[in-house]
């Protein structure tokens, strides 16, 4: 398992499958993400039974909080180039709203990133970002990501436009 101060990181389970699902239909926690039509719970304990295995180059694991073992996020790394040295980190999110603001994102970000660089020998990773999702700006700014360039008004939410940056971070960066 892949631990950090806070958290640990893991294979989702399809018992995660409940958790997962509430979040999704979670108007404040998918606010900045990109939306996907609403399923039913049994749809979703299927599709959690059904997940593709976790590989270098694409995995989802779950956050847990290691002071009481509860699944409170999930965070997603892909894209994965080798021969690049690079992949994407495609998506985090905390779901436990009790847990927003503590330090668990990015803790997680730190702890998959770390893994990125080390196990997996990678030298960069990039991500996308809502510009005014200032929460997972500043969390990905303290792990050393810097802004590298931006989508003009290309992120559409609760009827209003939103830039997208990309965020780049080199392994001799991470904080």
């Amino acid at each position: 398992m892949l631990t950090g101060r806070r958290v640990r990181l893991r294979a989702l389970e399809p018992a995660d499958s409940e958790p997962l699902w509430r979040w999704y239909h979670d108007p404040e926690v998918g606010r900045w993400m990109d939306g996907t039509p609403p399923i039913s719970l049994a749809q979703n304990i299927e599709k959690g039974q059904n997940r593709p295995r976790n590989t270098f180059e694409q995995m989802v694991l779950g956050i847990e909080a290691l002071d009481d073992g509860k699944l409170i996020g999930y965070v997603a790394l892909g894209d994965t180039d080798f021969r690049h040295g690079e992949a994407e980190l495609q998506s985090i999110a905390i779901g436990d709203r009790d847990r927003w603001g503590g330090g668990y994102a990015t803790d997680a970000l730190r702890v998959i990133c770390r893994y990125a660089f080390e196990e997996m020998g990678l030298h960069r990773l990039t991500l996308w970002v809502v510009a005014d999702n200032a929460a997972a700006v500043r969390a990905y700014t303290k792990v050393g990501f810097v802004e590298e360039g931006r989508k003009r008004e290309s992120f559409r939410a609760r009827g209003k436009r939103h830039d997208f940056l990309m965020m780049g971070l080199l392994s001799s960066e991470l904080r």
